[in-house]
């Protein structure tokens, strides 16, 4: 809520697929780097599917890994709420919509 720049939420866990390949292929494209650095970025590890996992899910009524959410000044933009991978390209042209 503090934070001045918009807020980048990634739930994601060590055994999903999808959040490897964001980390491996959209995240570390120089391009996305560059646009991460203008947001606050949080990252959520629900890899032990624990209760205090299942009760943060539910908070946010994420379903499962990767969810990618978004903040500004601290409400949730849910238009741009991410489901499921993206590429770099699809990524970009999702968080323009951010006005950065």
């Amino acid at each position: 809520q503090k934070s001045t720049k918009p807020v980048m939420v990634d739930f994601y866990a060590d055994w999903c697929v999808n959040c490897i390949e964001f980390d491996q292929l959209t995240f570390s494209d120089p391009r996305v780097k560059e646009k991460l650095d203008k947001l606050t970025l949080l990252k959520i590890d629900v890899t032990k599917n624990s209760e205090e996992d299942k009760k943060l899910q539910k908070a946010f009524t994420i379903y499962g890994p990767p969810a990618i959410l978004f903040f500004k000044e601290g409400k949730e933009l849910q238009e741009l709420r991410l489901v499921g991978f993206k590429n770099a390209d699809e990524f970009l042209a999702h968080i323009s919509r951010l006005g950065l």
